[in-house]
């Protein structure tokens, strides 16, 4: 099936490629088809900065009213091409369709470029540039039906301000303002820039809120700018204004009040009619510290879970942000499928609050099947999988997932000195995952601080070859937290055990298949794996969310992910205590050879958007992995592999390295072709050409070494001296859909340096399509 994908994803990207470059040739023919006679096109426009050099033309883009139509790589409008394709009868389905692709031209509108001068010059005043001019120079085409837009800006010198003064009369307000350094001190010398005050007005304003405050906002605080004659310096007053009365107009004879909260309403059964208003399905009610929950028919969530996911207060001073964490709490609890939190005030003499919290619930449970089916050279089979879900097992939102699969597949031709003659395999997974931190003592105020979750895992699969018959179960417990924005994010695996068992198996299948290869005679033996491990990430790019469908583009975003895990010590240690006598020089548990290694991860990734539409992105991987005590050699499952769509893209998965070992594509090379020690390094341009299609350009090196010197991996083994002439080189083009939610992506890479030896050392020079090209398709972005 994933060949069948492969083969139609490259097809259709060779028919995007063909249309690609018609939609260039008739981008240069025919730019200005769809500019009606009299009218310009939009060809250039440029801003320029006078006076200063602490402003760039490319800062005030986004005040134009009127830009160009896009660009790819700075001169290509593929976006007007497309469009330009279309004919003039816009009823016809290709002319919508290739309309809808594509951008219309952009026609020149005077009124659109005095709006931008205006914003231009306005948005200079905000940061503090009050005397600017702003000039508009156009160069027409009549024969083209183009035109140039040139914005010349002269800002004079900036005003900065001398000093801070307090208009604050509210004694409260002012101990709160003066008591939080971030909110009173704006430096002397600081720029007159509007954005900074209205922005130290919204922390205000959500400091008091965060006090109290409940009816306060930014509105009730000003600055008033005192300039003196041919002077730059600017004294500033920070106003505190009062609050408005019943018809709106502030009440110089009021204070602004302190709200206290009073009692708090879990609702889990409501109705809303059409004029918004709630009535409330009441049967029963519990208290449960300081909440109190109004239950339907069902008490489908206990009010334990609901108190510690609720951050307010009852009998303390109105906080703003606790509201907040409330709602990022309970968005953690999936049986819950809207929540909405209204604030009631008791009366007008009162400033008391009671907080409802209405919650919806979401379905039970879910059931999901699968079948599908396979034919490999005549031999039928099938396989048929069954997923069920419960959102809310013990009533405190809990996850269990339960998984069971079969698959069958028949075997034809002889079958002497095989055990059986069938493919069969039964398999069962059940977790269950808790949406909070779940170990003993462990405060309340704890686990608020945490958006945590907890997962156990237990799985066991048998599987039937002819050659063998193999087991393989595995547990873990684990524990996932991250912070309020999620952008940071931690696993710890205190437990994860995987186990490898064959009881069956033909006459010396493994001496048969692998009789001097340690690597393959592993990946067949019984073994097994006791380990724990801790991951971070961390970006500062906002992660997507239920009311963050998208992330906001920022200029610059990193990304960074380090692993660390270790296997068998605990294991080793009871061995050593216990006086456990050795078995082919190793430990044994059950009779089984357990691993014992230590392996750490880290990678980094770095995004310059220049635009919504061009990025350069980088990145930088590397990890190691050292066995020790009862092993000489790390699993093969947790070594590292070169090659393929998340790699040095000019190689196949798993078929570079380690080191300059020479593969020929064998059973036994591709066993081979693994590591203790990686390094990636990679460069991508990204560019969004038109409609969902976006391209790319990239540059990829790395390899893959190992620790110790290997009989079947020779030249593998890692050498400060001479690693560098090792790594390997790639180059390519990548062609991606990008369906918003997720994203096709189809890379062709060519390799650039070969490390391995006995082959071409420098492909490069001498390209040959069928031993340096290989395509990639995969989901989503290479990092």
């Amino acid at each position: 099936m994933c060949g069948i994908l492969k083969t139609m994803a490259k097809q259709l990207i060779s028919r995007l490629i063909y249309f690609f470059f018609v939609a260039i040739l008739s981008w240069s023919c025919s730019s200005t088809k769809h500019v009606p006679t009299g009218e310009y096109l939009v060809d250039n426009v440029k801003i320029t900065v006078n006076d200063t050099k602490d402003v760039s033309g490319q800062d005030l883009i986004n005040y134009l009213r009127q830009t160009p139509n896009h660009k790819v790589l700075g001169f290509f409008k593929i976006q007007l091409a497309t469009y330009n394709l279309s004919g003039n009868d816009p009823s016809k389905w290709y002319n919508k369709w290739l309309r809808r692709m594509g951008q219309a031209p952009v026609i020149y509108d005077t009124n659109l470029t005095l709006a931008s001068a205006t914003q231009l010059k306005q948005a200079l005043i905000n940061r503090g540039y009050l005397k600017t001019i702003v000039e508009i120079d156009t160069i027409k085409n009549d024969k083209k039906k183009k035109i140039d837009v040139n914005y010349n800006i002269y800002t004079g010198q900036p005003y900065y301000i001398s000093t801070l003064d307090y208009n604050l009369p509210d004694t409260t307000i002012a101990q709160i303002i003066h008591q939080d350094p971030s909110l009173s001190t704006i430096k002397s010398g600081t720029l007159l820039d509007r954005d900074i005050l209205d922005a130290k007005r919204t922390d205000i304003a959500k400091a008091l809120t965060d006090n109290g405050y409940y009816e306060f906002n930014k509105e009730y605080i000003s600055f008033t700018a005192d300039t003196a004659l041919n002077k730059k310096d600017v004294n500033l007053t920070m106003n505190l204004l009062p609050p408005r009365d019943s018809t709106g107009k502030f009440n110089p004879s009021a204070q602004h009040k302190i709200f206290r909260i009073r009692d708090i309403y879990f609702v889990t059964d409501y109705n809303i009619d059409k004029n918004n208003k709630y009535s409330i399905n009441a049967i029963d009610s519990v208290k449960y510290n300081n909440l109190t929950v109004i239950y339907g028919k069902d008490h489908y969530i206990s009010p334990k879970i609901l108190d510690e996911k609720c951050h307010i207060k009852a009998n303390s001073p109105y906080n703003a942000s606790q509201i907040d964490r409330t709602y990022e709490s309970l968005r953690q609890l999936g049986i819950l499928k809207s929540i909405t939190i209204n604030l009631r005030q008791i009366n007008d003499s009162d400033n008391s609050i009671d907080v409802y919290i209405f919650l919806s619930r979401n379905k039970k449970q879910g059931i999901t099947f699968d079948v599908e089916g396979t034919n490999s050279e005549g031999d039928l089979g099938f396989g048929i999988g069954l997923t069920y879900q419960h959102r809310n097992i013990a009533k405190g939102s809990e996850l269990l997932t339960a998984k069971v699969r079969t698959a069958y597949e028949s075997l034809s031709g002889n079958i002497d000195g095989l055990i059986n003659n069938r493919y069969t395999e039964y398999a069962a997974e059940v977790g269950i995952t808790f949406p909070k931190f779940k170990a003993p003592f462990l405060s309340k105020n704890f686990k608020q601080q945490q958006r945590a979750a907890t997962e156990f895992l237990v799985s066991f699969n048998y599987q039937e070859r002819p050659e063998y018959t193999r087991i393989i179960a595995g547990a873990a417990w684990k524990y996932k937290w991250n912070n309020r924005e999620n952008t940071i994010r931690r696993t710890l695996d205190l437990i994860d055990i995987n186990y490898v068992y064959l009881p069956k198996s033909t006459f010396e299948f493994i001496d048969q298949i692998a009789p001097s290869n340690p690597l393959l005679r592993y990946s067949y033996e019984d073994h097994f794996i006791m380990r724990m491990g801790y991951s971070y990430y961390k970006t500062n790019q906002r992660i997507a969310t239920p009311t963050l469908r998208r992330p906001v583009l920022r200029p610059s975003i990193y990304a960074l992910r380090a692993s660390v895990e270790m296997a068998g010590n605990l294991l080793y240690a009871i061995s050593a205590i216990t006086g456990q006598k050795r078995e082919d020089d190793a430990y044994k548990i059950f009779g089984i050879q357990y691993s014992q290694y230590v392996k750490a991860d880290f990678d980094y990734t770095y995004t310059r958007n220049f635009d919504e539409r061009n990025s350069l992105s980088f990145h930088f991987g590397t990890g190691i992995g050292y066995p020790y005590g009862n092993s000489s050699m790390i699993p093969f499952e947790k070594r590292f592999y070169a090659g393929g769509a998340n790699g040095v893209r000019g190689w196949g998965v798993r078929s570079l390295g380690p080191g300059n070992f020479d593969s020929h594509n064998s059973v036994s090379d591709f066993i081979n072709q693994c590591g203790d020690i990686r390094l990636d390094l990679s460069i991508e341009y990204r560019a969004k050409l038109f409609w969902i299609l976006e391209g790319a350009l990239f540059i990829d090196a790395g390899n893959i070494w190992t620790i110790h010197s290997y009989e079947n991996q020779p030249g593998g083994m890692f050498h400060f001296n001479s690693f560098y002439k090792e790594i390997a080189l790639s180059y390519g083009v990548g062609l991606r859909l990008d369906f918003s939610y997720f994203l096709l992506r189809l890379d062709l890479g060519m390799k650039a340096h070969n490390p391995a030896r006995n082959q071409e050392r420098w492909p490069i020079i001498h390209p040959k399509w069928g031993r340096d090209a290989t395509f990639h398709f995969a989901v989503g972005y290479p990092f």
